[in-house]
């Protein structure tokens, strides 16, 4: 099947599919990371709990590490999983728009190719 033989319309529906599958695959990828990220930040909160408060904590800041103080790296962390969570939820919101999306576009896709077939 040539791209001549199939009309503008149909191929402007293909293009915006495999374009919205680009971006689902996108949106993926980076939850993923993020989840990753939030699995490492619920690790150290866990890890920071055994710890008493007068024991030294580093935290490394570009290439030295920094003794910090044991709330103010607890209290950071808990603000970047806070954030973390937030984006997850959006980026949730978005894979679902994306999915839906797709799924509202494969009929179109199949009425229009057995339409010509």
């Amino acid at each position: 099947m040539s791209e001549e033989a199939i009309s503008p319309k149909v191929q402007q529906i293909l293009l915006r599919y495999q374009q919205l599958q680009q971006q689902l695959q996108l949106i993926q990828a980076r939850k993923r990371q993020l989840q990753l990220e939030l699995t490492e930040i619920e690790t150290a909160l866990k890890e920071l709990e055994k710890l008493s408060d007068d024991t030294p904590i580093y935290k490394s800041v570009g290439s030295i590490l920094i003794r910090v103080d044991r709330a103010n790296v607890i209290r950071d962390l808990e603000d970047r999983k806070e954030y973390l969570n937030i984006r997850l939820k959006s980026l949730e919101r978005e894979e679902e728009r994306a999915q839906q999306q797709l799924s509202e576009l494969e009929p179109k896709i199949m009425k229009a190719l057995r339409a010509r077939g």
